[in-house]
């Protein structure tokens, strides 16, 4: 594999699993030093491993991402340990998911907290460093479900903001050399659609089968689908894409 991020720094929140982990090993392969920011200490000793055993730099460090003060100490620590900071990857998320008529006031705040408040925390921590080095990509990872999508009000709103905040960011620092930009992943096999599929009562075997019915290419995605995507838009060439979002989903529609 082509090695485009030789000497970048990459850093992923919610890293350790599914499509962060997927994005994680695609920069790792390309050269990137990655650093890795989640809250599931297990899944981060495991991901540090794998990545040791591979020969990957890679540095972990548990953080919640809704509290600013261990971002930015998270932040810092990346800096220190490889000098610089190249790429962030908002992608830390959760899901809640009901009914309007019986979402509570948790089911809400938590997705608004981790998805938004989260992106903000880590976009605002970084920027000082891309700034000072006239260079940066900062690329968030929202859904197809920013269009809409049942039983996810809260999920789908967070998304559709993420967008909203990617194209603002995007004005703000195009100047300093930093892009921003979104990937929307359409149904991919992760950890995340597994609860969902045990949500709604079925198995996970003919869930994939009933959204892969509805998908023009006829497969369900995989993380590294969205990985590649969010490399194009972290690669140094993508200079002149900026504010844009790219949906990732075997077809034209959610």
């Amino acid at each position: 594999m082509s090695k485009n991020f030789n000497n970048r720094v990459a850093l992923i929140t919610g890293g350790s699993r599914g499509i962060g982990k997927g994005i994680a090993l695609r920069f790792a392969e390309e050269g990137a030093k990655v650093a890795i920011v989640d809250i599931n200490e297990e899944a981060l000793k495991e991901i540090q491993d794998e990545f040791n055993e591979k020969g990957f730099e890679i540095l972990t460090k548990k953080t919640n991402v809704v509290e600013a003060e261990e971002v930015e100490r998270a932040v810092q620590e990346v800096v220190s340990t490889f000098g610089r900071i190249d790429i962030l990857v908002n992608n830390a998320g959760i899901i809640r998911d009901n009914l309007l008529f019986k979402m509570t006031d948790s089911d809400w705040q938590q997705v608004m907290d981790v998805h938004l408040k989260g992106s903000f925390n880590a976009a605002r921590a970084v920027q000082n460093h891309m700034v000072d080095q006239k260079y940066g990509r900062i690329i968030n990872i929202s859904s197809t479900s920013a269009l809409g999508n049942r039983g996810q009000a809260n999920y789908a709103a967070a998304k559709a903001g993420l967008q909203g905040f990617t194209k603002t960011l995007a004005i703000e620092l195009g100047k300093f050399g930093i892009t921003a930009n979104s990937v929307a992943p359409g149904f991919i096999e992760t950890e995340m659609t597994k609860a969902t599929a045990e949500r709604v009562g079925v198995p996970f075997d003919e869930f994939i089968k009933l959204s892969v019915s509805k998908i023009p290419v006829a497969r369900s995605g995989k993380p590294e689908d969205i990985a590649n995507a969010v490399a194009f838009f972290a690669d140094e060439r993508s200079s002149f894409v900026n504010g844009q979002v790219i949906y990732v989903a075997g077809g034209p529609k959610a």
